[in-house]
């Protein structure tokens, strides 16, 4: 367990800040409208095929994922979200977490109190696989997900995660069509993904970032 502290942003919503690498999980402009933006909005929004499967890097706070269930909940889609997360978070950060209230305080606990490495049925809705594990130690499935999301710690934080090797993979990792977004806008990666052969576009970032970056699998 990383040592994590927890912080405000300038939506008022909650992040944490990773005190060893002087990192936060979530922009401090605004998590919660981060994460709107840029893996909702552009990453998930496009793709409106009523089921479908969807990998985060990265599960965190659980921001992300519960973002998605509530659009799922929302459009009707249904969703097999697997996330994949190195340290996961103990209940004392994550129970104090502000981004639900009052009904729907116990299901974003659901969300994290669900089992690590096993599918979960959150709802009819929403299929969960937490799984405890590195992107840089486990093979993932070829063309297996129709979006994901690229939600590591920064590439000058954390470089391994970014290399071509780690970009490689998540290319196969997409179906023909698929959608790789992330907040990250360096050169290098839109570089790396166009080797890796994906169509590349960078778009207007969240508040406080110029840009971020959505590429597509060809079909």
């Amino acid at each position: 367990m990383p040592d994590v502290a927890l912080i405000t942003t300038a939506d008022g919503s909650h992040s944490l800040l990773h005190t060893s690498l002087g990192e936060t999980y979530h922009s401090r402009h605004g998590a919660r409208q981060e994460s709107l933006h840029v893996f909702i909005q552009h990453g998930l929004a496009p793709v409106s095929t009523a089921s479908l499967s969807i990998l985060e890097v990265g599960f965190g706070t659980g921001l992300n994922a519960w973002l998605t269930w509530q659009h799922a909940l929302m459009t009707g889609q249904t969703i097999r979200y697997t996330a994949l997360e190195t340290y996961p978070l103990p209940r004392e950060i994550w129970g104090a977490l502000n981004y639900v209230a009052g009904t729907d305080t116990h299901l974003f606990h659901a969300l994290h109190e669900s089992p690590w490495n096993a599918w979960h049925p959150l709802d009819d809705r929403m299929t969960l696989y937490k799984w405890r594990a590195s992107v840089l130690d486990e093979n993932v499935d070829a063309a297996a997900y129709d979006v994901i999301y690229f939600d590591a710690f920064a590439p000058n934080r954390q470089p391994e995660l970014w290399q071509l090797p780690v970009i490689e993979k998540m290319v196969q990792a997409l179906v023909p069509g698929g959608v790789f977004v992330t907040y990250c806008a360096k050169g290098q990666l839109k570089r790396d993904l166009r080797t890796a052969g994906m169509v590349v576009e960078a778009l207007p970032g969240p508040p406080g970032k110029r840009e971020m970056v959505r590429a597509r699998k060809p079909h």
